[in-house]
């Protein structure tokens, strides 16, 4: 064990007179016996190696991957760390310089042409800046927050299209809307300073505006195309002016109806009421084009009427004959029946009688066939 012992030989109290690595020279003589320091560079610190440890020695022979061998190169005992002219390190100039990266950084903004920024001075809002180039004060002096002012929002009202969204109408019904509202900012400050979260004062103002124009309408006004349309104007405007009470800086842009549906509880029902509906307003339809009809037929033989009463103002006698001569032959010329009249006597003409009669008195001819009896 003493053989391979990395600290030289023992020291004199083992006894054994044995120096392990130590020269044979040195048996015997007056040098102080012990460890070796393995720290030492050879040939440093006289010819022994058993001096006190120097600070300065461990990190000279040692490198970043252990002890450093002999030789030149980086790992060698002659490496030094680049200085500048006149032997000052590099060091504090390095730190200098990432310094006056980081503030550069920090104090020139690009900013794009459909955004804008607000600066905050030691955490409060002093400007805002548009779009292009700008420079600020470094952080944490000021500090630059960068927003789309221009790119349109949405928010979908629920959130998902399978949950159900009930409002009154003004006919007190039921009805499930899903809408979605488009919005963008409008005054950057009042966005980031005048509200804590926007999309939620958007989504409510929005919840409220609906409630309320809906209850202004009929159920069967929430279904039609122009109604929808009325209603989704009515929404736009209540919000605005909502979110300008707030000095939100928010532009409602549009509010889109995306269904509108009876509860799912009652679909049925209001199916067949619908069906009840539509089968009313066709007879009603189908009546009205029947009076209308009767009532041009009136109207045009009162009219009729009228220019036959013009003339007849003009010529009593002679419209008088006529109308009888028209009257009669319409009458007479639907029956079988003749009437002559002649002086003082009405004979009688039974033409269809006597036609009948005459027909029957015609002599019948036999024809025989060739070869009969």
């Amino acid at each position: 064990m003493a053989g391979n012992n990395p600290w030289g030989g023992g020291d004199d109290s083992s006894g054994s007179g044995n120096d392990g690595d130590a020269p044979k020279g040195d048996k015997g003589s007056g040098k102080p016996k012990g460890p070796r320091n393995p720290w030492l560079p050879p040939g440093s610190g006289g010819g022994d190696g058993r001096r006190g440890p120097n600070i300065e020695d461990i990190f000279k022979n040692r490198g970043p991957e252990g002890p450093r061998r002999k030789g030149g190169g980086p790992g060698g005992p002659n490496f030094r760390f680049p200085q500048r002219p006149g032997g000052k390190s590099w060091f504090p100039v390095v730190v200098v310089g990432i310094i006056a990266l980081g503030l550069l950084a920090t104090s020139v903004h690009l900013i794009g042409p459909q955004q804008q920024a607000v600066v905050k001075t030691l955490g409060n809002y002093t400007r805002t800046l548009d779009s292009g180039l700008k420079f600020s004060a470094p952080f944490p002096f000021e500090t630059v927050d960068v927003e789309d002012v221009q790119g349109v929002r949405a928010v979908r009202i629920p959130g998902n299209n399978s949950q159900v969204k009930l409002i009154l109408t003004g006919d007190q019904n039921l009805v499930d809307l899903s809408y979605i509202v488009r919005w963008n900012i409008k005054d950057l400050a009042d966005y980031k300073f005048r509200v804590v979260d926007p999309v939620e004062t958007v989504n409510e103002a929005a919840e409220a505006a609906m409630r309320a124009a809906v209850a202004e309408k009929q159920l069967d006004e929430t279904f039609s195309g122009q109604g929808r349309a009325s209603i989704e104007q009515d929404v736009r405007e209540r919000m605005q002016e909502t979110l300008d009470s707030y000095q939100a800086g928010i532009r409602v842009l549009g509010v889109e109806i995306e269904k509108a549906d009876p509860p799912s509880q009652v679909v049925d029902a209001f199916r067949d009421v619908q069906v009840a509906e539509q089968n009313a307003d066709a007879a009603r339809n189908q009546a009205q084009g029947y009076a209308q009809q009767v009532l041009a037929q009136a109207q045009g033989e009162a009219e009729a009427f009228d220019k036959v009463y013009e003339q007849y103002r003009l010529a009593p006698q002679v419209t008088r004959q006529r109308l009888y001569y028209e009257t009669m032959e319409r009458v007479l010329s639907k029956t079988d029946k003749t009437i002559v009249e002649a002086q003082g006597v009405t004979p009688y003409l039974p033409l269809p009688e006597i036609r009948r009669r005459a027909q029957e008195a015609q002599p019948t001819t036999t024809v025989t066939a060739p070869g009969g009896n």
